[in-house]
Parts: C-alpha cells; sequence; structure tokens
C-alpha cells in the first residue's frame, strides 16, 4: 500500500511469548493500567491464552459472525482508516456511525469516547511472518500472533478484536511457489489460524489480483476460513473524471465486482470478502487524486467511488469496504482537500455521517444518484437510451432478453451511424405494407395485432432494415472480376430470370433500365408476373419502381453472359456488401461497449439479431 510510518514503536522481543510466561515487553499502556475493569479483562485474556496452544492444534472454522466489540450486525461494514497520521481523524471520524482503523494505544480510546467504532490495523504485516524472499522462521509465527492479538486487545478494548492485516505480498505469484514463498505463505495461514483461535477475527488485506489456479487456490480457500479477504481496488482519479460519471462509475463497478469475482469463482463465499479503496494525493503512483482539478472535479469522483461501491456491495453481498490513503507520510500526501475528500467519501454513502456539500464547497454536484442510470433507462449509448420498457417488449417477440438487448443496442449503433428522416421511414413501412399485403394498411394492422407488437414496434424494425440497407449500398467493394461473374453465371445456370424493362434503374439491374432480373436478388412479383400483364409497380425506400415484363422466365443460362453481366455484377456487389457490412457492425458494436452503461453493467453482446427472423411480414427485402 506504499510507503508508511510506524503506526506504533515497541522495544525489540526476544525469548518465548509472553503468553507463556516470560514476556520481554509490556504492551499495556497507562490508561489501561489505571482502569480496574480492563485490568480484569486483561487478566481474563491471559487466562484464556494459557489454554491457547492446545487449542492453535484443533481444526480451525469460520466463526458465525465475525468478532469484534459492538460492531454492526448488517453488513458491509464500512471502516474508514484513521489513526493519528490522519490530520484530521477527529472532525470526520471521531463520531458515531463510523468504524475506524488504528493501530496505537492513544487514538482509538478517544475515537470510542465519541461515539465511532473502531478495530485494530496492523500496518506491517512483514513484521510478522516475513516476505516471499526471506520468510520469517516458522517456530516464531505463533508467538508473533499472541504479541500481535494483545496489541490488538490493549488498542480496542475488545477481547475479540477484528485486525487489519497489511498486507499479503505476492498474492499473484503463480505455483508451483518456490521453497521461500511456500514458507511464507504457510507463515501467513499460520498466524491467521493463530489469531482466530485467540478469538480474533483477521482481515487479510490483498494488494493486487491473486493468482487461485493450482494449489494456491486451496490456500486461498483455507485463509477465508479463519480471515476476510480485502482486495485493494485503487482508481486513478484523472482518468475516473475523464470517462464521465455513467462510464467513469461503470468502470469501478466492473473492478469491484472483478476483484471479489477472483474468490468467489474458487467457492469464497462474498460474505468473507472485502473491498478497499484508496484516497491517495501522492502524484505518479497510478491512483488517488493524480493531480485532478480543480478539487471539486476530485471531490465528485470520490463520490462516485462511494456510490460504486455501495451499489455493488449490495449486488455482490460482501463482507466490509474500506477506505486508505486519509493518512499523512509525506510531502505528497499532505493535500489541504483530503479532509473534505474524506467527508464526501462518507457523505455519499450516508449523508448523516458528514456534511459533504458544505465541505466540498461550490462546484461540487450534490448529486447521489450521479454516474447511475436514469429511472426505467436500461442501457445509455452516448446521448441515446435502451428503455426497460423498450427491451420488455422486443423480450416478447424473441423470447430471450439478451438477444433482444443486442438488437436494440445494434438499432442504437446504426442510429448514430446513420440518418433517416421521417419521410424515408415512412416509404420503407409503405414497401413492407405494399410487398407483403398489397398495399392495403388494414391487413398490416391485423397482422401486427396477431403477432401482438405495436406499430411503433414494428416501424423500429423497419427502421433497423433501412438505416442497414442505407450503409450496406455505401460500403465500397470492389468491382467483381470476369472470372468471378462467369463462375456466378455458370452456378446459378438453371434459376429463373426475366428480361425486364424498369424505370427509375433499379440497383438489382446493375442500375440499368433494361437487363435479366435474377430470383436471387429482384422483387418475386417481377418473375412471377404473366406476360403481358400491366407494368408493376415495385415499392422501395424512395418510392416505387415501374417495371414492364416480357416473355416468362427462362433459366439464367438461356440469356446471353453479356446480357447478364450487369445483374450478376450487382448481385456480386450486394453480397460483398453484405460481409463488409456485418464486420463493420460487429467492429462498430464491439466498440460500443466501451461507451455502453447498462443495468447491473450486464451489456449486450455485440452480435446482428435479425427481428424479421420472428415477423418476416416486416422484412423490406
Amino acid at each position: 500500500m506504499g510507503q508508511r510510518a510506524d503506526a506504533y514503536k515497541t522495544s525489540p522481543t526476544t525469548g518465548d511469548s509472553p503468553l507463556r510466561g516470560q514476556p520481554q515487553e509490556d504492551f499495556t499502556p497507562l490508561w489501561y493500567k489505571r482502569s480496574p475493569v480492563k485490568k480484569l479483562l486483561l487478566l481474563g485474556i491471559f487466562a484464556a491464552l494459557a489454554l491457547a496452544p492446545a487449542a492453535a492444534a484443533r481444526p480451525f472454522a469460520a466463526p458465525a459472525a465475525p468478532p469484534g466489540c459492538d460492531l454492526p450486525v448488517q453488513r458491509p461494514l464500512w471502516i474508514d482508516f484513521g489513526d493519528g497520521s490522519v490530520p484530521f481523524w477527529e472532525p470526520i471520524f471521531a463520531h458515531p456511525g463510523i468504524i475506524a482503523a488504528a493501530s496505537n494505544f492513544l487514538v482509538p480510546p478517544r475515537l470510542r469516547a465519541a461515539g465511532a467504532r473502531t478495530v485494530y490495523w496492523d500496518m506491517h504485516l512483514n513484521n510478522r511472518v516475513g516476505t516471499p524472499q526471506k520468510p520469517a522462521a516458522a517456530a516464531g509465527i505463533l508467538d508473533q500472533a499472541d504479541r500481535l492479538y494483545l496489541r490488538a486487545v490493549a488498542s480496542s478494548g475488545c477481547a475479540s478484536p477484528v485486525i487489519a492485516l497489511n498486507e499479503l505480498f505476492g498474492a499473484g505469484t503463480a505455483t508451483p511457489w518456490s521453497d521461500s514463498n511456500t514458507q511464507y505463505r504457510a507463515n501467513v495461514l499460520t498466524l491467521l489460524r493463530r489469531l482466530a483461535a485467540l478469538g480474533a477475527r483477521p482481515y487479510l488485506l490483498v494488494s493486487s489480483p491473486p493468482y487461485t489456479g493450482g494449489e494456491a487456490a486451496q490456500w486461498w480457500r483455507d485463509a477465508s476460513q479463519v480471515a476476510d479477504l480485502v482486495r485493494e481496488v485503487y482508481f486513478s482519479g484523472l482518468r475516473i473524471s475523464k470517462q464521465g460519471p455513467l462510464l467513469g462509475s461503470r468502470t469501478m463497478r466492473d473492478a469491484l465486482r472483478n476483484s471479489v469475482e477472483d474468490f468467489t469463482e474458487i467457492g469464497i463465499p462474498s460474505s468473507g470478502l472485502g473491498v478497499m479503496l484508496g484516497f491517495h494525493t501522492t502524484p505518479g503512483v497510478g491512483s488517488g487524486r493524480e493531480g485532478l482539478k480543480p478539487a471539486s472535479a476530485w471531490f465528485d469522483v470520490v463520490k462516485l467511488e462511494a456510490l460504486a461501491a455501495r451499489q455493488v456491495a449490495g449486488e455482490e453481498a460482501i463482507g466490509s469496504v474500506w477506505s486508505w490513503g486519509w493518512g499523512v507520510w509525506s510531502k505528497g500526501e499532505t493535500d489541504p482537500d483530503k479532509e473534505a475528500a474524506a467527508c464526501v467519501w462518507l457523505w455519499a454513502r450516508d449523508a448523516s455521517l458528514c456534511d459533504g456539500p458544505k465541505l466540498a464547497g461550490d462546484g461540487f454536484d450534490v448529486s447521489r444518484t450521479e454516474g447511475l442510470l436514469p429511472a426505467g433507462v436500461q442501457c445509455v449509448l452516448g446521448t441515446s437510451v435502451v428503455t426497460r420498457s423498450a427491451l420488455a417488449a422486443v423480450t416478447r417477440l424473441t423470447g430471450d432478453s439478451d438477444a433482444a438487448l443486442s438488437a436494440l443496442q445494434e438499432r442504437l449503433v446504426l442510429a448514430q451511424a446513420t440518418n433517416l428522416t421521417a419521410s424515408e421511414l415512412d416509404a420503407a413501412e409503405a414497401q413492407v405494407v405494399a410487398r407483403w399485403f398489397g398495399g392495403r394498411f388494414a391487413r398490416y394492422q391485423a397482422a401486427l395485432a396477431r403477432a401482438g407488437i405495436s406499430r411503433s414496434l414494428a416501424r423500429s424494425i423497419i427502421d433497423t432494415q433501412a438505416r442497414e440497407l442505407k450503409i450496406r449500398r455505401s460500403l465500397h467493394v470492389a468491382a467483381p472480376a470476369s472470372a468471378e461473374i462467369l463462375d456466378w453465371y455458370t452456378s446459378y445456370s438453371a434459376e429463373p430470370a426475366r428480361v425486364v424493362d424498369a424505370t427509375p434503374a433499379p440497383w438489382w439491374l446493375g442500375r440499368r433500365t433494361h437487363g435479366v432480373a435474377l430470383s436471387a436478388t429482384a422483387p418475386a412479383a417481377v418473375l412471377t408476373a404473366m406476360p403481358g400483364a400491366k407494368p408493376l409497380l415495385i415499392p422501395t425506400t424512395t418510392g416505387f419502381t415501374r417495371v414492364t415484363v416480357g416473355e416468362p422466365a427462362l433459366p439464367l443460362g438461356a440469356y446471353p453472359l453479356s446480357l447478364a453481366t450487369p445483374a450478376i455484377s450487382a448481385a456480386l456487389v450486394e453480397s460483398k456488401q453484405l460481409t463488409a457490412f456485418e464486420r463493420w457492425l460487429l467492429a462498430r458494436q464491439t466498440a460500443a461497449l466501451r461507451t455502453t452503461v447498462c443495468i447491473r453493467d450486464e451489456l449486450p453482446s455485440p452480435e446482428p439479431v435479425d427481428l424479421t427472423g420472428f415477423v418476416p411480414f416486416l422484412a423490406l427485402a
């Protein structure tokens, strides 16, 4: 967690543990010695600890509820680092509703006297168990645990203290572990088990993504039996601010969820997990304020962090949320805005804890719903939204909410990529009515009623197709080669085709007014109309094409290649444009996910979903 000052100083220790009758140092502060009640409590603890070595040999199991004197029952626990290194610990953290983590013997009793609750913070776990490169001797770990327990008891005035252990080194080290790392991990586990056996509840801070494969998975599960695991998840205020409230909040929620899932995926219950957010101010560390200005912008990010943590904690049912970085041990951490930031952090999760807007001052957004989706909105992509009612309507059509959401995201992507006027949409709808219902609007409405969909949904499905056609036919593709045209002509020589005249020149005749209409691309009526029939009026998105048919349809091979070439070339171009469009759409949908925000951050899959598969009579072509 970065460079820190010692939270307390003790004299060197040698020999056996004081729990075994040979104390080398006195952990009891004067205020403790002067209290007869606390002296009796300490004597009781020593008596209990006399039997602890035997208890340590028994199997360990997590208590039914985390210990700690007078801590709230509801979860998550919100725990804030608030010892004497925090210049503003008294005005910000010394009042009811706060659980402060502190490690000395002076500040904690004053916090409790003011109505706050406290847990014990052990700043240097490496002093107890060593490091992965240089682990401590296994024989001394029980002694270290006993001493740490006594410090925690004396500091917290509680025989069953919560102890935050800062912090595990090498969490991401893959197995097989080196001999030294194996010993280090064994030391940590021994310490955790011993503390739990003595009646404490350790909270092991984990500063980096854990490796949970191989034998490491069992180590994490073993640790979780006797301790809560708290992942440190820190964010750059500068980066989050640039992303904006919606996307920045999604970024943080995703990271917090992922940090929890690292453990739940190997069977560790979320109730025994926590997250810690950091509010450092030293520039260049990659997290915390990172020079973000003005102060109101940083306060807004702090607020969003609290809101993101509160939402994820509720969704994932995690056990604790911690804040860190309020202490001042260096010039970089000396920031006059920290006090207001800490107040905003408290206010954002519970407005009764601190007057965040007052300390934040002008320019601070006082909304405690910022970063969250508006009511009734399922997803937001830029300025476009998917409403929950729209998702429900499409889900009734598809029978699958995931497919429905993908279809709606596709619609938003297409809408942002091209314009479609109201008159163009009216013309596209008229084309559908003419193609499937002989131009009779009443039959069209009856079909919609039978399908159980509204006209507005039908028009949106038609809108999507019209935009797709507009984009598809604007994509540049290579002109078909002569060999491609000949291959197509040969492959489809037995398919129906017909010589026609058409005005204005349609795309399926290669933008010609005379040529061979192909069954693969021309409207079906063009191939089936009786010879000598009056001209057909084929609806298009821009009006009608007047088509005059001649002789009955014949196999394509009955016509010379030269006459059929423009239509074949158009069919090949259409096929290439469809392929290019599918690539374009996938890329656009995938890119859009980076700026899409949805409820619970459950984003759509970037895949095309053709809703006309469920309502074929709405197909444009």
